[in-house]
């Protein structure tokens, strides 16, 4: 044996070889060995010294400058740089990327090279499969008769097709960039092809925000005709993003989308708006006459300093029918808001401007005020003052119109408490409150407000009160952390009568609701512009059980009064000295949740209003149901009410989902709305069909009856979690962009 020739046949045998490489330094994106040396390890290593070759045989590992190299068998070529490898290679770079090989061939400390037999891991389940493939600059990829996937793929017989794949003639993978180039491309879906293209971009699974298409949504409506939608997402930085989604249809004309979103530190905002030319008209028009909408939707949060942040919500229309005949929303009112904060602990001051539009066809835009502005302050030192808890609310408002009555008031308010816990548990709390408003009114030349005066006028009110609030609650803790709860409590409320002046507007208290959200309030009337008046109690208890995996409470209270509130008279629920009878009962539990709210009349214990709220859920399956009953509220001119909403998303076979929704008047015996779809979703393939029918006409804003049917169809495309299957969106307004 030559002298200068070793040969190391033990179990496992290591060598490190020192570099001599024609580059005086490593590429940027190299990164070396300790002393710029190559590690082999395998089960045997042959060196040659003379030819400065070195051959390494079983389990070979290569490590040269963070990139990994391992194969049955290895030759190493020290002068030209050269690493030859046979047997299922595997070559990992320095950034993570793994190919697979059965013969390569390496150069430039393994950054380039051939590699025979390909295949490529690209993220979680991404393959990229070709006959050969060349590795240029490190980053490169170009791989011949390519087979790509992002979708898993299953091991057994039969099964290893993937759901979706792109079959091309040659690829070029950037490897650094994450982009995917195809030429002559098939796309195909459960093994048939389905889709040639000259040339496709497509980034890796690892990409989270990329341009391109998004799934487009095909399906035909009673309103607009047929209709395809083709949105397009823009990914600018990795902090602002864009879409456009294009809609054609054969009645409702061209619509187009868009959104921008953009966050940056602890601000952020987004805009979403759309416009439409349709041809036809005949929406809130002449048939036959081109009509042309818009809206524009958005929000924004920015933060000036530690404590301010300024802000704003944006929901406006040129049309009080478009949103509803096009399916981009159902909201009948619309708030726009500029606000101004500053937080300083426990302290807050914040002014805002408000403009309000109606898009009910009972809704006149003239009598709808704006506020400009609304300042609020409230002030809770972080110490006691007198033992007890303080705050100062200081709130002021300004009313404009089109038509009617302008106002302004400015309300202050001092409330201070003191609880007192005895030793047998009861909590005595003891609370005084003094508020005074000043009000400002003019311009009220309309009928339509004939309480408020037709010429300026100032009014001036103080309301001052005591309170005493006790509770004592009973507690009863059992084994297998089980408790039970029985909490008896009043609330006695001593206050003088009147404080609503005749010709007080009543401009934010005109919703009220007698419920269990506010029977044990010291002033049950939202709002400021009115108030409460007069010796009051409110009296009731709450039971709770807690286990150990959720809760079941219940809740009764009642109002009494030593004279009838004229203001509350009108209000349902509290006419008279004495109130209804409120009611909850809640059921909290893991995957289900049961509330049942009731208001029964005081006279007979008929139930006048009644609520229940169901939700459960169940791996993918949800269900959703709701029962709603109203009396008629002769305040805001509303008849009676009967509906029930139900809502289930099951998830019957693997991936399946079928989603069947109603909504039912039980007054008027009539459907409002129902909808069906049947849907398949896994990691890398989403396909839903829906239908849609409405049953409701607004003959005023000219909106039809309508019937829509969609079909959404998505290849997937990175590592994204499986959704819960939809219809309809719900939400404010339909994004357009979910990337």
């Amino acid at each position: 044996m030559s002298r200068r020739l070793l040969h190391a046949a033990l179990a496992t045998a290591a060598l490190i070889i020192p570099i001599q490489s024609s580059h005086a330094q490593p590429p940027p994106s190299a990164v070396s060995t300790p002393n710029n040396q190559v590690l082999l390890q395998a089960d045997q290593i042959i060196y040659d010294g003379d030819n400065q070759t070195v051959a390494a045989v079983g389990h070979v590992e290569m490590t040269d400058r963070g990139r990994v190299l391992i194969a049955d068998n290895v030759t190493y070529d020290q002068k030209t740089d050269k690493v030859t490898a046979n047997g299922h290679v595997s070559v990992t770079d320095e950034h993570g990327n793994v190919t697979f090989a059965d013969h390569v061939l390496l150069t430039d400390h393994m950054r380039d090279g051939a590699l025979d037999g390909f295949g490529a891991l690209i993220g979680k389940n991404g393959r990229l499969a070709a006959a050969s493939a060349q590795r240029v600059q490190g980053r490169f990829v170009i791989a011949s008769k390519t087979n790509y996937s992002p979708c898993q793929i299953c091991n057994l017989p039969g099964k290893r097709t993937p759901l979706w794949q792109v079959k091309s003639e040659r690829v070029i993978y950037d490897q650094e960039r994450h982009h995917i180039h195809f030429t002559d491309a098939t796309v195909d879906v459960l093994g048939v092809p389905v889709l040639y293209t000259p040339a496709l971009n497509e980034p890796d699974p690892a990409v989270r925000y990329s341009t391109g298409l998004l799934a487009p949504d095909v399906g035909t409506s009673s309103t607009i005709g047929y209709f395809v939608r083709l949105p397009v997402y823009i990914a600018l930085t990795d902090s602002n993003d864009a879409t456009i989604a294009p809609q054609f249809s054969t009645k409702g004309g061209e619509l187009v989308e868009g959104e921008y979103r953009q966050r940056w530190d602890n601000s952020g905002f987004w805009l979403q708006g759309s416009a439409a030319y349709n041809p036809n008209g005949g929406l809130g028009g002449p048939t036959g006459t081109a009509q042309e909408f818009d809206d524009l939707f958005g929000s924004g949060r920015f933060m000036i300093n530690d404590t301010w942040h300024t802000g704003f919500d944006a929901q406006l229309t040129n049309n009080d029918a478009y949103m509803r005949y096009y399916n981009l929303s159902y909201l009948d009112r619309l708030n726009n808001d500029l606000f101004l904060e500053d937080d300083v602990g426990r302290s807050r001051f914040v002014v805002t401007g408000y403009y309000f539009q109606g898009l009910r066809a009972t809704d006149e835009q003239k009598t709808i005020p704006y506020v400009l502005p609304e300042v609020d302050f409230n002030y809770i030192p972080v110490g006691n003052v007198l033992g007890g808890q303080f705050r100062f609310d200081l709130n002021s408002v300004s009313l404009g119109r089109s038509n009617g009555p302008d106002s302004d008031r400015v309300t202050g308010e001092l409330n201070w408490r003191l609880p007192f816990i005895f030793a047998d548990g009861q909590l005595w709390t003891v609370v005084a409150d003094a508020r005074g408003d000043f009000f400002h009114i003019q311009n009220n030349d309309l009928e339509d407000f004939p309480t408020v005066p037709t010429t300026a006028k100032d009014f001036e009110r103080g309301v001052p009160y005591v309170a005493l609030d006790w509770r004592w609650p009973f507690v009863n803790a059992v084994a297998g952390g089980r408790s039970y709860i029985l909490e008896p409590l009043a609330q006695l409320i001593a206050q003088p009568y009147g404080g609503n002046p005749a010709g007080l507007p009543n401009e934010d208290a005109t919703s009220f609701e007698f419920d269990d959200n506010n029977i044990f309030s010291f002033n049950q009337l939202p709002g400021y512009d009115l108030v409460e008046s007069g010796p009051r109690a409110n009296v009731g208890f709450i039971a709770d059980a807690l286990y150990p995996g959720g809760e079941v409470q219940g809740l009764l209270g009642q109002t009494y009064r030593l004279k009838t509130d004229p203001v509350m008279a009108e209000l349902t629920g509290e006419s008279g000295t004495e109130s209804d009878l409120v009611a909850r009962v809640t059921v909290k539990f893991p995957h289900f949740d049961f509330t049942d709210r009731m208001d029964f009349n005081r006279s007979n214990g008929s139930v006048e209003r009644h609520e229940i709220y169901i939700t459960g859920s169940y791996n993918r399956s949800t269900l959703e149901i709701s029962y709603l009953q109203l009396p008629a509220n002769t305040a805001l001119l509303l008849p009676a009410r009967e509906q029930v909403n139900a809502q289930a998303d099951v998830n019957f076979f693997q991936n399946w989902q079928a989603f069947v929704g109603v909504e039912r008047d039980l007054y008027a015996g009539q459907m409002l709305d129902t909808e069906y779809g049947l849907g398949y979703e896994d990691e890398c393939l989403a396909i839903s069909l829906a239908y849609r029918r409405k049953y409701t006409f607004d003959t005023v804003l000219g909106v039809p009856p309508s019937t829509d049917i969609v079909l959404r169809f998505t290849l997937k495309t990175g590592d994204q979690p499986v959704q819960p299957f939809s219809l309809f969106p719900k939400d404010v307004f339909n994004s357009t962009a979910h990337p």
